[in-house]
């Protein structure tokens, strides 16, 4: 399923976020300030209302006490006083009266009496919350109808690249004339930073098309220049070993000259595939690995010549895999083929185990130091005397992440190398 979060998506939700964002810092701060500010606010009013007085008190002793719709004060023992704050000490108090109403009550003490001065929070607290609401609603409404207008502004800003990625992904990279319908489709647009844009892409898929046209003609043309000279290599060398007149070392060079043909042709056609876009030419049957490895040790026998390494092939089960077989031959021909060169003496062991091929040898090892470049081309280590081109390892790692068998490699200077090659998809029987 095809990922449909694109930018005017992204922009709505930027425009939520910040909606909801400032609405949850704004009610918040309301709410602080009818708990935090009311608070303060009171205990400030009751304690001036308690200097007041007291400095009234002093001048005459029958002041009337406070006594309006939220405040109400009381004198001990002059006046009779509530169960609830007859004991109440000098200070602020919070209390839950009779009729659950929050109030807060300042006790002072001056002249050998006792001032209580009650005031009910209710009063203030839906204060605050009106004068508080209104002009929240007032900035909230201004908030989102500014950063609507921006969205609006962001969305038309960015339209033309959402309709050119649009028009861009309805297009088929792959299919003849990709350049000139890609050029049409960006050429309607005007927007300057657009149109750049634009013309910068239609540069770069007319480098790739020339590029996929300069692929196709080496692929085609290898395939027939490469093959021809291989092909005249083969035919020469059956007809040498047809030759009565050779003597045996002389056919054993020739045989080695044709088995080497017979590679070349194989790694030929691997590269020409791996240089394909497509597997549309690949040809894919179930194929056995066992038969793949008997293969690949026969070929690669002459390379033990006069060498004391014994072969251990041990298969626990039979491996299917639908593949190419040649891709198979290159792929574990070139491991059988380093195996066999790298070992001098001691046992190649060859297992197939489940839906793994493992490929274990004696031999020289590889260093530490060259395990992170072992698959990069051209590669070949301080042992270049035993032959090949360093390709032959990236060659089985293109094969490897093309087709979705892991390679795994672990090796021990002078101890020697163990190859694994998971087939995931393979057919145990």
């Amino acid at each position: 399923m095809k990922n449909r979060t694109g930018i005017s998506q992204q922009l709505w939700q930027a425009f939520l976020i910040q909606a909801a964002l400032i609405s949850l810092v704004a009610i918040s701060s309301i709410y602080a300030a009818r708990f935090v500010v009311g608070d303060i606010l009171i205990r400030r009013a009751l304690q001036e209302e308690a200097n007041h007085f007291w400095q009234l008190y002093e001048q005459d002793p029958q002041v009337s006490r406070a006594n309006t719709y939220n405040l109400t004060g009381y004198l001990q023992p002059d006046d009779v006083v509530p169960d609830y704050l007859v004991n109440l000490a000098p200070g602020f108090h919070k209390l839950q009266t009779r009729q659950d109403a929050l109030t807060t009550t300042y006790v002072t003490e001056e002249h050998g009496k006792k001032l209580f001065l009650e005031f009910d929070n209710k009063q203030v607290g839906n204060l605050a919350l009106l004068f508080g609401m209104l002009p929240l609603l007032v900035i909230l409404f201004i908030i989102y109808l500014s950063s609507w207008i921006a969205y609006r502004f962001s969305s038309r800003a960015v339209s033309p690249i959402i309709k050119l990625a649009r028009e861009v992904e309805n297009l088929n990279p792959a299919s003849e004339g990709f350049a000139d319908r890609l050029k049409q489709s960006l050429m309607i647009n005007s927007n300057r930073e657009v149109k750049t844009l634009s013309e910068a892409l239609y540069g770069l898929s007319d480098r790739i098309e020339k590029f996929l046209e300069r692929e196709r003609s080496f692929t085609r043309d290898a395939s027939h220049e490469l093959r021809s000279p291989i092909t005249v290599i083969k035919l020469a060398s059956e007809m040498l070993l047809n030759d009565p007149l050779l003597d045996v070392r002389n056919l054993r060079q020739v045989e080695r000259i044709r088995r080497n043909a017979e590679d070349m042709e194989e790694l030929i056609e691997t590269l020409l595939l791996l240089a394909r876009e497509s597997e549309k030419m690949l040809s894919s049957d179930l194929v056995s690995i066992n038969d793949i490895v008997s293969e690949e040790i026969d070929r690669a026998g002459s390379l033990l010549e006069g060498k004391r390494v014994k072969i251990s092939y041990i298969a626990h089960n039979h491996l299917n895999v639908i593949a190419s077989d040649k891709v198979l031959s290159v792929m574990i021909g070139n491991i059988i083929r380093n195996a066999f060169s790298y070992t001098d003496e001691g046992e190649v062991k060859i297992v197939i185990n489940g839906t793994s091929l493992i490929i274990e040898d004696s031999g020289i090892g590889i260093p530490d130091t060259q395990m992170d470049s072992l698959f990069r081309p051209f590669q070949r280590g301080k042992h270049k005397q035993r032959g090949g081109y360093g390709v032959g390892l990236t060659i089985v790692k293109m094969l490897s992440d093309r087709f979705g068998w892991p390679i795994q490699i672990e090796s021990e200077l002078s101890r020697g190398t163990r190859v694994t090659i998971a087939f995931p998809q393979g057919t145990p029987g």
